[in-house]
């Protein structure tokens, strides 16, 4: 297994989880540095599970889970949230109701920066929201939700940001800008961001090191620039 390049901001040790019952992580050891880890595998290989388990979403039937040390393995989501793990879903990442500007500010709950500081920086990282302010989340499109959705992640200062497929569905030119702003909040927040993706060359122009997971099981864990087209078609069984 390749290192961090850094003090390890999550650590997993035999993580098993899933729903009703039914185990889909089965065993899961890795750690994430200050870096950009990309989550890699097929549909049902167990990406979401695992990023909503990280995001204390989902309980843990095995394993655990510390953050900057301390075990979190059995912490409510919003305890979670508040020690600085953002999490940004795949679907259904607004509040559809309440407008951009809302929105934003349910994330600034958390956080001990003055909040019109935070707004400042998410709204320069994503100007087009400006316009948007007062348009209730509901009526934008999709590339516009996740850009609120990732916005009101950050509102909250999280050292470790986790990402579920945010460039699912959008356009080439939501999905350039995107892994665009992803290396940008990487590099000048120094946020640790474990990202999940099924476009896999897109990933890995991003990725310091990369996970592939294969039916609930790490394939591979390996720095981005090792990781061969054999292992990525083995891990996909493609």
């Amino acid at each position: 297994m390749s290192e961090t390049a850094g003090p390890s901001v999550l650590e997993v040790e035999g993580l098993r989880s899933g729903y009703h019952g039914v185990t889909v992580l089965k065993g899961l050891d890795f750690c994430v540095g200050p870096e950009i880890f990309a989550v890699l595998g097929a549909n049902g290989a167990g990406k979401t599970t695992l990023l909503a388990t990280l995001a204390r979403l989902i309980p843990l039937m095995a394993g655990t889970i510390r953050f900057q040390g301390e075990d979190v393995s059995a912490l409510p989501p919003y305890d979670t949230a508040g020690r600085g793990v953002g999490y940004v879903p795949q679907e259904k990442g607004v509040f559809p109701d309440l407008t951009v500007l809302e929105n934003l500010s349910v994330g600034g709950m958390i956080g001990r920066r003055s909040r019109d500081e935070r707004m400042a920086e998410v709204l320069a990282l994503f100007p087009d929201l400006r316009a948007l302010q007062a348009q209730p989340a509901g009526t934008l499109s999709g590339g516009e939700s996740r850009m609120v959705a990732c916005g009101r992640a950050l509102m909250q200062d999280p050292r470790v940001l986790l990402l579920d497929e945010p460039t699912a569905g959008l356009s080439p030119l939501y999905v350039d800008m995107f892994f665009d702003k992803i290396r940008e909040i990487h590099e000048t927040r120094g946020v640790a961001i474990v990202l999940a993706e099924q476009n896999a060359t897109k990933a890995l122009q991003v990725a310091d090191r990369v996970m592939v997971l294969s039916l609930g099981q790490a394939y591979a864990v390996v720095d981005a620039a090792e990781l061969t087209t054999q292992q990525l078609k083995e891990g996909y069984r493609i």
